[in-house]
């Protein structure tokens, strides 16, 4: 028997915590016999004194066993999982999936839906007519071993510890602290059942870790914990800076997905995919060369390969496939705006932020957890840091079914663009790739 007080005093004097003391906080918080007030006080007590790596797993691994462990070994082969730390234009998955599908890989994939700026991977499904995002675990294994991939939200009993958290945390400005959030991420990928895990970190003005420093130390102790809890875990750095594809919002985020797949997205977008994309191959084993599973992904898209199975996953959980090809069938908002430049010159920044802001007062996210989605708005951005722009010509398109809210949106968007005289170069998307033994930075 511990006792609860003792526990946060230590911590908070810089102690190291037993894996079973914090086995015992954890598991009496889920259970309801610990009050909040006390784990509210050993949460500031880790935002201020830290938790050094073995501390963090354990906290991990207690969160991740707080509930279902998702038992995946009826689906043949290694299963691989992706998770992005979430941003703004952050499309890859609704790509990833099928590319990587298409070339072998099984993917497994429990996602969520989005809260505040950051879109939901299950909210932007929905946007595809009859789409179900809520299947049994037959069905979902069945779709995976047969299609290759499937996507479904995540249970209710999956990391009870870390919702219970979470809410703390929200409410005690303890959100930002590197191991606090290590342990949410990777509680979640581990309870998931995965064999490996693929880690997408973001950083800069549209993400949760602003600097790059932080978000290279949360990748290099997030992979590794999945070492420690015997899960292969690659991770990449990537800019957020600025949105990461073209479109903000559920329904056109959709289009886009499938304009990537048809060979036409943003090349940064897309090279983002294909980077991922080969190294899920990699850690899958069905490839063991990166260059050529590369090239086997950019042939899987020209050929149509990628696009069929995007076509055969909605197909198969019950949505239109027909709606990847007439975009017609999709959410339509009523009225749309384009945002025109006022000079001619080059785009030196986009704040991802309050471009995401926007979109989601516009209806495409959630202030609240109860808060209805608008599928049909948002925001399409007709170009990115280092493109030019001549004046009167289109900075954006927004898409609206309020019109004060159009209007008003419209200065956001403008005053969301800085435009110089000079030329700029293009931004980095991908910045570091860490593994266990190495960190590389590009």
């Amino acid at each position: 028997m511990f006792f609860v007080p003792e526990i946060i005093e230590k911590k908070r004097n810089g102690g190291k915590l037993s894996g079973e003391e914090i086995r015992y906080l954890i598991e009496g918080y889920v259970r309801g016999e610990i009050p909040d007030y006390q784990v509210s006080a050993f949460l500031m007590a880790v935002y201020f004194r830290g938790m050094d790596e073995e501390e963090t797993t354990e906290l991990t691994m207690a969160m991740a066993r707080s509930g279902e462990m998702v038992d995946l070994s009826a689906i043949e082969g290694v299963k691989v999982d992706k998770h992005s730390s979430g941003g703004i234009a952050d499309t890859t998955t609704l790509v990833l999936l099928p590319l990587a599908a298409s070339a072998g890989v099984k993917i497994a994939k429990l996602s969520g839906r989005g809260l505040g700026h950051t879109g939901g991977t299950i909210d932007k499904l929905e946007s595809i007519p009859g789409f179900r995002t809520e299947l049994s675990k037959d069905e979902f294994v069945r779709i995976v071993n047969e299609a290759g991939a499937a996507i479904t939200g995540q249970s209710k009993d999956l990391v009870p510890a870390d919702k219970k958290l979470y809410a703390l945390r929200d409410v005690t400005a303890t959100v930002d602290s590197i191991p606090l959030i290590a342990a949410s991420i990777m509680s979640k990928k581990i309870a998931g059942g995965a064999d490996r895990i693929v880690l997408d970190v973001k950083f800069g003005g549209g993400a949760f870790m602003k600097r790059y420093e932080d978000a290279l130390e949360l990748a290099r102790i997030m992979v590794n914990i999945g070492k420690l809890a015997g899960r292969q875990t690659v991770a990449y750095v990537t800019d957020m800076d600025q949105p990461l594809g073209l479109a903000i919002g559920n329904g056109i985020e959709v289009i886009e997905a499938a304009e990537t797949l048809k060979g036409r997205g943003h090349k940064d977008l897309l090279n983002l995919c294909l980077e991922l994309g080969s190294e899920m191959m990699l850690l899958a084993g069905v490839e063991k060369d990166k260059e050529k599973a590369r090239k086997k992904l950019l042939e899987n898209i020209r050929s149509g390969k990628a696009l069929e199975k995007f076509k055969e996953i909605v197909r198969r959980q019950g949505g239109d496939p027909d709606a990847l090809e007439d975009y017609s069938l999709l959410p339509r908002a009523r009225f749309s705006r384009g945002v025109e430049a006022r000079e001619d010159g080059c785009i030196e920044k986009i704040d991802a932020l309050r471009l995401g802001l926007t979109a989601m007062k516009l209806g495409a996210g959630r202030q609240k957890k109860d808060d209805a989605i608008d599928h049909s708005v948002g925001i399409w951005l007709c170009g990115k840091v280092g493109d030019g722009v001549e004046k009167g010509k289109p900075l954006a398109v927004i898409y609206a079914n309020d019109e004060e809210k159009l209007q008003w949106a419209a200065e956001e968007v403008r005053g969301a663009f800085r435009i110089t005289r000079e030329k700029v170069e293009t931004r980095r998307v991908i910045r570091a790739r860490v593994t266990a033994e190495n960190i590389e930075e590009f």
